[in-house]
């Protein structure tokens, strides 16, 4: 099995939650993962998915050095499963936020739409 095979989880991953200047490439039987998450959250999907991946972190077969863009949203203070009936306003207001400052913490989540949340996703709520 070749390495980007492997991790190709990972590397789905950071296409589609926008990881900038993504660059994936093998060299002496390491993997190598370059690039720049549009928020802390994206960059912390990744290495969720490399933890289900590599538990212990111990394959020694991938380095993931992606660092999260200047200006991104800072980290998340908590996480809130969206409910049957949630709205961002109902959501922000739970956590003293408004609708506008928890769509803007959750939009590599959310998409473009902010009306489109649905219950199961989960939701970072940042820190105030």
């Amino acid at each position: 099995m070749s390495l980007q095979t492997k991790y190709a989880e990972i590397i789905a991953a950071a296409q589609s939650s926008g990881v900038a200047n993504l660059l994936v490439r093998e060299q002496d039987g390491v993997l190598y993962i370059d690039g720049e998450a549009p928020s802390e959250a994206a960059k912390q999907q990744l290495w969720d998915i490399y933890g289900r991946i590599d538990p212990e972190f111990r394959s020694g077969d991938m380095v993931m050095n992606v660092t999260v863009a200047a200006g991104a949203a800072p980290a998340a203070a908590a996480e809130y499963e969206v409910a049957s009936g949630d709205n961002l306003s109902k959501i922000g207001s739970k956590f003293g936020l408004s609708w506008k400052e928890l769509y803007d913490a959750n939009k590599d989540v959310i998409g473009d739409d902010p009306n489109k949340i649905f219950p199961g996703q989960k939701l970072s709520i940042p820190a105030k």
